[in-house]
């Protein structure tokens, strides 16, 4: 069975980065926010011009949906939407579908005041004789995204309307989805739905616009999706029998993983578990949209927890940790088969990290799909480590270190000395500075394809990582400056790219 993507069957290198890691340079922004992070506009085409001056060939990032107040992109409340907060507001202002000279950032405090107020020139544009094009594209996204467009549109605007409450926390009438009161509360909150359209809207033709100019330079995205998705979602309020709920919509069971690297607690995720019995009664239909979707955004998909597919951690949902917790076997060869079935060319990388059995490894391989590796778990002095380069294979994904790894060089500074020394040692006691000793391994090793964490390019420090697992705090928020981009940078990743014949 040969599975993988055409971007295997080559030797690649990327740079995983999340768009909200992007520098901000925009025009229309709101300097007084929270945080000003990166959107789809001006930034996102420069990157892709860096990666394309350097060779590459991937850009990886992680989930792209909209996030809740954590900004954790793995618990948003969407499994198809994307995030709000990448829009590009000058994008709108150049592309003629709002009206620059009318929506001053310094007239709002938020950049969410700011889109409204962009909304309301959106509206008007499409309603105007020169914006007939623009309107029919708008109505075209709206039936042809309305399998899971009307339900989260709705779904956004009554968490609006109810101060950001769950939806366990709704009316019964609405929390249990009576179509009457449905259809009321739709007519109540128009607005506000329509906002949100105006939105997904933006997002998806400002998303495509970037993918093509990516892909005519050489350039696939590649995409994060989540195995599970968060509680306060859409998808769990619109489709609750797919969940293991009880009959108030509160989960019975939610996902993690046992005691690992990471925690010695484990990981407590929160997340429902699926009702897999369900799942399977109509072929699953549930996952095959999402995978529609995902496939209408990324060249490329990674699957997060792909052991999930195989055994699951059950947490009792009143567990303090997940050390309560059980392994509960999953459906994957069916679920998969399914998959496959329908999409005979489904791109997809199998995140196989963590505590992975046979029986997980032997699914992958049963459908060809390449695995990850990631060379800051490979020096525990275990010669047999297959995170250590000479056990790479060519079908997998190099890392230096992922989102939920510290920095390479913050790794490296935190070693005992005799890991260092082991690490020095391996690589024949090369004087190569650090995180480009690591990098240069990635990039050297027989896998296909080689990820380098964006921070590494940079060679920064512990203090610049993405995520902690395990924790709440000063996570997700990273960006990078364009100051901090040596005007050498490219050349010299082109030069390795070069010599390990990974260049785009």
């Amino acid at each position: 069975m040969v599975n993988k993507s055409p971007l295997f069957q080559r030797r690649t290198a990327g740079v995983l980065l999340h768009p909200t890691s992007l520098p901000c340079t925009e025009s229309y922004r709101c300097d007084d926010t929270k945080k000003v992070f990166g959107t789809l506009g001006k930034d996102a085409y420069a990157f892709v011009d860096f990666m394309a001056d350097a060779g590459f060939s991937i850009w990886q990032m992680l989930p792209t949906g909209p996030t809740q107040a954590d900004m954790s992109p793995y618990q948003s409340i969407s499994a198809h939407a994307g995030n709000p907060d990448l829009i590009s507001l000058d994008w709108l202002v150049e592309n003629n579908w709002i009206n620059g000279g009318q929506v001053s950032p310094h007239n709002y405090q938020t950049v969410q005041e700011l889109r409204i107020a962009a909304a309301v020139q959106f509206y008007e544009q499409c309603s105007s004789e020169s914006g007939a094009a623009l309107n029919q594209a708008f109505l075209n996204f709206c039936a042809e995204q309305n399998y899971w467009l009307d339900d989260f549109s709705l779904f956004s605007a009554l968490r609006t309307s109810t101060k950001n409450a769950s939806w366990v926390d709704w009316p019964e009438a609405i929390r249990t989805r009576d179509p009457i009161a449905l259809s009321e509360v739709r007519q109540q909150l128009k607005k506000e739905i329509d906002q949100i359209l105006f939105e997904q809207f933006s997002f998806f033709s400002q998303w495509h616009a970037l993918k093509k100019y990516a892909n005519e330079k050489g350039i696939y995205l590649f995409g994060d999706m989540p195995i599970f998705v968060g509680h306060d979602s859409a998808d769990v309020w619109a489709q609750q029998h797919y969940f293991n709920l009880d009959n108030k919509g509160h989960p019975l069971t939610v996902a993690g993983v046992p005691p690992d690297y990471f925690s010695e607690t484990g990981q407590h995720w929160g997340n429902p578990h699926y009702n897999w019995e369900k799942m399977r009664e109509d072929g699953f239909q549930w996952w095959l949209a999402r995978l529609k979707t995902q496939l209408y955004l990324f060249d490329l998909i990674r699957i997060d927890h792909f052991r999930g597919f195989e055994a699951f951690w059950e947490i009792p949902a009143d567990g303090e940790d997940a050390r309560s917790g059980r392994w509960v076997k999953a459906p994957g060869e069916e679920f998969l088969q399914a998959c496959f079935n329908a999409y005979p060319e489904l791109p997809l990388v199998a995140e196989n990290l963590g505590v992975i059995t046979d029986e997980v490894e032997t699914l992958r391989r049963q459908f060809n799909l390449p695995g990850m590796l990631v060379l800051q778990f490979g020096f525990d002095g275990n010669t047999n480590n297959p995170h250590l380069p000479h056990n790479h294979s060519r079908d997998e994904v190099i890392y230096t270190g992922t989102h939920d790894n510290d920095t390479t060089l913050g790794w490296y500074e935190t070693l005992a000395d005799q890991n260092r020394q082991q690490l020095k040692q391996y690589f024949f006691n090369s004087s190569e500075p650090m995180p480009w000793l690591v990098v240069e391994a990635a990039l050297a090793s027989v896998g296909s394809m080689a990820i380098i964490p964006m921070q590494d390019l940079l060679e920064l420090d512990g203090g610049h990582r993405m995520n902690m697992p395990g924790t709440t705090d000063k996570n997700w928020v990273w960006t990078f400056l364009w100051d901090q981009v040596d005007p050498t940078l490219a050349g010299r990743v082109r030069q390795l790219l070069t010599i390990y014949h990974r260049l785009g």
